[in-house]
C-alpha cells in the first residue's frame, strides 16, 4: 500500500505538469491495481480544464464519455465512472489529450490493453493531433509487445519513477 501510494503521487504530479494549459482532455479512473489510483482523476480539479472522463456503455462494446464533475459512481463491470449528461463516443474528438490505462506499454508505443478493445475503438474518435498517454508501473513499461492491425500507437508514458516519457 505504501508503494502503491507513492505511486500514484508520482503519476498524479507528472501528470499535473504536463496537462498544465491544456483546455479539454480525456482521462480515466483507475482502479486499484492501476497507476494513480486514489489520486486520479481529483488531482485534476487543479488544473481548471474541461475533463472527460469514459462511461461504459449498458451494453456493446464502445465507450461514451461524460464530464468530470468531481460525482463518480460504479458502472458496468464496477468501473467508476462520472454522475451527468452522456455526450456519446464522439465527445473524445475535443479533447487535446488522452490519458489511457494499459496492462502494459513497449517503447516503441505499443500499449496492451484488458483485451475487451474499448480504447482501440474509443481512439478513432481521438483527434488526430491529440496527444496520447498511457500510465503504466515501471515494471509495465518494456521492450516490445504483440501487435495486431487495429492496434494505435500510443505518444507518451508516464510511469512512477520515470514521469512523462515522449515515445517514437
Amino acid at each position: 500500500p505504501v508503494e502503491r501510494s507513492a505511486a500514484a503521487a508520482a503519476v498524479a504530479a507528472a501528470l499535473l505538469g504536463r496537462l498544465a494549459g491544456v483546455r479539454t482532455f480525456a482521462a480515466f479512473v483507475p482502479d486499484p491495481t492501476e497507476p494513480g489510483h486514489g489520486r486520479v482523476p481529483a488531482v485534476f480539479t487543479r488544473l481548471g480544464a474541461r475533463v472527460l472522463l469514459p462511461v461504459v456503455p449498458p451494453s456493446g462494446a464502445e465507450l461514451g464519455w461524460a464530464v468530470d464533475t468531481g460525482r463518480l459512481a460504479p458502472g458496468r463491470f464496477g468501473l467508476l465512472e462520472p454522475v451527468g449528461p452522456r455526450l456519446g463516443a464522439t465527445a473524445l474528438g475535443v479533447a487535446e489529450v488522452v490519458v489511457v490505462p494499459a496492462v502494459a506499454v513497449a517503447r516503441d508505443g505499443m500499449r496492451l490493453g484488458r483485451g475487451g478493445g474499448y480504447y482501440d475503438r474509443a481512439l478513432r474518435h481521438a483527434r488526430p493531433d491529440a496527444t496520447v498517454v498511457a500510465l503504466v508501473f515501471d515494471d509495465e513499461f518494456v521492450d516490445a509487445l504483440p501487435t495486431e492491425p487495429h492496434d494505435r500507437r500510443v505518444d507518451a508514458v508516464v510511469t512512477p519513477s520515470g514521469g512523462w516519457q515522449a515515445l517514437p
